[in-house]
């Protein structure tokens, strides 16, 4: 059975990188735009990596450009913001479509592999809806990523552990990543 392990991907400079380089440690893997309401969540990701990067925690950050066109520029200029104004320390990887036929391999493995199972009760809720409802009439029937700042954990294995939308709180993805590392 495949694991996230037998995915390359491309770094933020255009180098390959086989996520085999990850083995052994747990993942968050995020699919990021800079001009995106959830954007500020930068913030607790990269408090998150600071915390628990000495425990074996990678944050994995892909910017996406495909809802709402929330991430233009080019990967040095994603970068460049990214580290400029939160700081960020995590690996970032070249910006990636995470939908339709030229969806990243990556992510069409996390898409068809986890559940959309809601948005919850957060603020952004029900502006969230109405957007996605606009693009995916079905989007409460399948896998795919709905917007930016969806999240991805991975254990140690390989295997995907759960599933976050941008509208969970950032203190539950914590949790859940502690009680895994």
């Amino acid at each position: 059975m495949m694991s996230i392990f037998d995915f390359t991907v491309q770094a933020q400079d255009g180098n390959a990188v086989p996520l085999s380089e990850y083995q052994g440690k747990v993942l968050l893997i995020v699919n990021t735009a800079t001009g995106c309401g959830f954007t500020p969540q930068y913030d607790a990701l990269q408090d998150l990596y600071e915390l628990h990067q000495k425990d074996g925690l990678e944050i994995l950050d892909f910017p996406c450009n495909q809802f709402a066109e929330q991430a233009p520029g080019s990967d040095e200029e994603i970068h460049s913001f990214c580290t400029g104004r939160y700081g960020i320390t995590f690996p970032q990887f070249s910006k990636v479509e995470v939908l339709g036929e030229n969806a990243s391999p990556l992510f069409q493995y996390l898409s068809d592999n986890t559940s959309f199972d809601g948005f919850g009760r957060s603020p952004m809720t029900l502006i969230l809806k109405g957007v996605v409802k606009k693009m995916d009439k079905d989007y409460k029937n399948n896998g795919n990523i709905k917007w930016n700042f969806t999240k991805f954990l991975i254990d140690r294995e390989g295997k995907i552990v759960a599933r976050f939308e941008p509208t969970e709180s950032m203190e539950h993805v914590k949790k859940k990543v502690e009680e895994i590392l």
